[in-house]
């Protein structure tokens, strides 16, 4: 297994699976996420794919705005057909965050207690959705082999 940042991969020929994720901002995966996919939509359409999603929405209690994160991810599997999704709530921290209209629309959310800031990230979460995507990703291998 090899982490990496997308912007470092080149050729996927070396790998027989990928797993790829991105932060949420405006709805949207970052602009390097999705233009990874983009470049590489041929050679992840022959190998297994998982991608998934980290954003704030997933910390909420609310189970409508939670299962209206999964079109977030629309744009990437209408590219590639996945084996599996992840969706992950991720950390808020106004330190790390530029000062913009949409960061300034996140404090003000803040404010109105629609979400906390912190750290949001459930561990337990991430690694039973990579337990129960590993198969999946071997059995996609498997397939593609014959």
């Amino acid at each position: 297994v090899d982490v990496l940042p997308m912007s470092d991969v080149t050729d996927l020929s070396a790998y027989s699976a990928v797993v790829a994720g991105s932060a949420i901002r405006g709805g949207v995966w970052l602009p390097e996420a999705m233009e990874f996919v983009t470049s590489h939509k041929t050679a992840l359409a022959q190998r297994p794919f998982a991608p998934f999603l980290v954003c704030i929405t997933m910390s909420m209690k609310n189970e409508n705005y939670r299962r209206g994160v999964a079109e977030w991810l629309k744009p990437v599997t209408k590219l590639v057909s996945p084996v599996s999704e992840g969706y992950f709530a991720g950390a808020l921290d106004f330190d790390k965050l530029p000062w913009s209209f949409s960061t300034l629309g996140l404090r003000i959310a803040v404010g109105l207690g629609f979400w906390t800031s912190g750290d949001h990230r459930d561990w337990e979460a991430i690694r039973a959705w990579a337990r129960s995507t590993a198969p999946k990703l071997q059995a996609g291998q498997a397939a593609l082999r014959h």
